[in-house]
């Protein structure tokens, strides 16, 4: 089967970054299923391992977390899908990516592809949905108010794939109001798009720019991007009692100032369920479901921003290069081999 990955880690400009690569199709076994897949998208944990983590000696790393396709064949113990069956995913960190013809996933990661979306819509929702709706139910648990705070949360990164798909979920699920942080003038009518109630400049203090809405000291803020930059802001601008997460891999943290307004930290990786194998691994497979539904219910929409051609190693290799830019907004999505 064609696949596309690398066999020695480095830069984007590098030679053979990444190879456009021939592999042995996989058989499932377990809850498995095995994914014909039709289209990707990329992520800033594609970029993060192609640069960091090296294959083992004489082995290609296949990578990619997200992903659209129809199911081939099942494992023996699975019971979720079929073959034929229309699905997307993001697949688990510990495991081969999606930048392959054919996948294996485990059954209870994955989802029923929306119906109202082609492949390549799709493909770019299942990171960055599960990732958005864990962090803002799960971890911040934003249905719980923090008392005296206004209700309401701050989005760092609001135009970003993950900031993209949580306005909607949060607009859509809740009554909290949405600020979004955004910069350019493209990316801030993005994220007005998206449905946030207020966007912020995340160039100029984030403190100031919250006080000067005059809505109060919201009770959330979900970080998913620079959060070593806008640390101190955000513990000011904060309410007391109110809960901080964040996605991305600032450098330490000094945990200290939250002690002052008794804050909580949150991490969120989509990926520890599968990781691990938690016993709610299959909450991954349900709330990828409730987002289908969303969607062919027409009360959210595909994140995708930029088309970039057939699934191959010159155009990922884009793809990894406007991520790294950090001029991207929603979502860039790959379709057919």
């Amino acid at each position: 089967m064609k696949a596309v990955g690398y066999r020695i880690a480095g830069a984007v400009d590098a030679a053979n970054a990444l190879e456009d690569v021939e592999l042995p199709r996989p058989v499932p076994h377990g809850r498995d299923v095995l994914v014909n897949v039709k289209a990707v998208s990329v992520n800033p944990v594609d970029t993060k391992i192609r640069r960091g983590v090296a294959p083992a000696a004489g082995e290609v790393k296949i990578l990619g977390w997200d992903a659209a396709g129809i199911v081939e064949a099942v494992g023996p113990d699975t019971g979720l899908f079929k073959p034929g069956d229309e699905v997307y995913y993001a697949g688990s960190i510990d495991r081969p990516g999606t930048n392959c013809e054919y996948h294996l996933v485990d059954e209870r990661i994955v989802g029923r592809k929306p119906k109202s979306l082609g492949f390549a819509e799709a493909a770019a929702l299942p990171l960055t949905s599960i990732t958005a709706w864990e962090a803002v139910f799960d971890r911040l648990d934003v249905r719980k108010p923090v008392p005296g705070a206004a209700n309401a949360i701050m989005i760092v990164g609001g135009a970003g794939g993950v900031g993209s798909i949580a306005i909607q979920i949060l607009r859509q699920m809740t009554d909290v109001t949405i600020i979004a942080t955004a910069s350019r003038p493209e990316t801030q009518a993005w994220a007005r798009e998206m449905g946030a109630h207020h966007v912020v400049d995340h160039r100029k203090p984030l403190d100031a720019e919250v006080q000067q809405l005059g809505i109060g000291a919201p009770a959330f803020v979900f970080s998913t991007t620079q959060t070593d930059q806008h640390f101190d802001a955000i513990v000011e601008l904060i309410s007391p009692q109110g809960r901080f997460c964040l996605i991305d891999d600032p450098p330490p943290l000094d945990v200290m100032k939250l002690k002052r307004k008794s804050l909580s930290l949150h991490w969120e990786l989509m990926f520890t369920r599968p990781l691990y194998g938690t016993a709610d691994i299959e909450e991954q497979h349900r709330l990828l479901n409730a987002v289908s539904a969303m969607v062919d219910n027409g009360k959210i929409r595909t994140t995708l921003a930029e088309h970039f051609g057939t699934i191959n190693a010159a155009n990922l290799l884009r793809a990894h290069a406007l991520i790294e830019s950090g001029k991207s907004r929603g979502k860039v999505v790959l379709e057919g081999f």
